[in-house]
């Protein structure tokens, strides 16, 4: 089986999801109490988004400022951007400002890296058939950045002479990498790397099983180590109907938030998409969620609802599709009250987090 080192762990992940009417300043309050109260139930990892600019989707604008905060609260936790949407910002700036959180959190910090969603970059004119390009230049600079003393780079995008980015991270060569997101390419890439890869959202378990596949296919190839993280959003209650009754509107919202930004994101930009590498958002399948009944959410585990032992069970099952050495819960979601992300936060750690971990 697997050693002691290679034991199962369990994260929990965020937006920060602000909806109609919320006070933004206590939303981002009451995440980084759930923060605090993760670790103190001895979670491995606390995820939060980088996002701009659509609150109901979520408003966590910089995640590197909660961890640096939660980090002086919290003994044992990691932190991780998934993702940090790399071509918003100049890469070498990016790679100074999160080396000064490795610094700050004592060297706890993941760095989760992807292309983010499409939405994010009409607002700030820049052209979405850039965004691959900018992202792969971007990966380029900043293990440069990370790990030289004084480099150059000359891309389509990005010109740097003869830069010194300071400071460095203090685990090295530099944070643990998690990339995210479907593409083949970038899967290729992380498998090269010996990068982790995340993957997770409102999909049933199976969606995903092609993509992991080609990534675990990709690190034997390379002889690399996998690492595969699985987010899924959680709600845990002592039984069904309570469950239901304490859930649904959060998870109707949830759904509803997921996909409204697709809506800003005009009809007449779909070759524009198409031709970004971003063809998923022309499916449909966002604006289908919205369409589904609790009952479907449930019973076509788009999430984990129900139960303790239910959701052990779903676990147990994911485990089984999928070999993943991390399983991430989404306890924060669709305007759900902070008291509720607790609870379920509290009882994932009791009923399922123990059990699993004792396999």
């Amino acid at each position: 089986g697997k050693s002691m080192a290679d034991k199962l762990r369990f994260g929990i992940y965020c937006e920060v999801q602000n909806g109609d009417g919320f006070d933004s300043a206590k939303t981002t309050r009451d995440v980084l109490d759930l923060i605090l109260h993760a670790d103190r139930l001895g979670y491995d990892v606390f995820s939060l988004i980088e996002h701009h600019f659509f609150p109901q989707f979520g408003i966590s604008a910089n995640p590197l400022a909660m961890f640096a905060a939660a980090a002086q609260a919290t003994r044992n936790i990691r932190f991780r951007t998934l993702c940090h949407t790399l071509p918003l910002t100049n890469p070498a700036v990016k790679a100074g400002e999160i080396a000064v959180v490795d610094i700050l959190t004592g060297g706890r910090l993941d760095c989760g890296v992807g292309r983010g969603h499409p939405w994010e970059y009409p607002p700030i004119g820049m052209p979405l058939e850039e965004t691959q390009g900018r992202f792969e230049e971007a990966l380029e600079i900043l293990e440069q950045a990370f790990t030289m003393e004084r480099f150059s780079y000359s891309g389509k995008y990005y010109q740097l002479e003869d830069i010194a980015v300071v400071p460095k991270p203090i685990q090295k060569p530099y944070p643990p990498v998690y990339m995210v997101g479907t593409s083949g390419a970038s899967f290729d890439l992380g498998a090269r790397k010996g990068w982790a890869l995340a993957f997770g959202g409102p999909a049933p378990v199976s969606t995903f099983k092609p993509g992991v596949d080609r990534y675990l296919e990709a690190c034997a190839k390379y002889g690399t180590k996998p690492t595969v993280a699985c987010v899924r959003c959680v709600y845990m209650a002592e039984d069904e109907r309570r469950a239901r009754a304490e859930v649904e509107p959060a998870l109707k919202g949830f759904f509803a938030n997921n996909a409204r930004p697709i809506y800003s994101v005009n009809p007449h930009m779909k070759q524009k998409l198409v031709q970004g590498g971003y063809a998923f958002y022309t499916t449909g399948m966002l604006e289908a969620l919205t369409k589904l009944s609790y009952e479907e959410i449930v019973a076509g585990g788009y999430a984990f609802i129900g139960t303790p032992q239910k959701v052990l069970d779903q676990c147990a099952e994911l485990r089984e599709q999928i070999a993943v050495d991390e399983i991430t819960i989404i306890s924060h979601f669709g305007n759900i009250e902070p008291w509720k992300a607790a609870k379920t936060q509290e009882l994932f750690a009791q009923e399922v987090v123990q059990k699993l971990r004792g396999s």
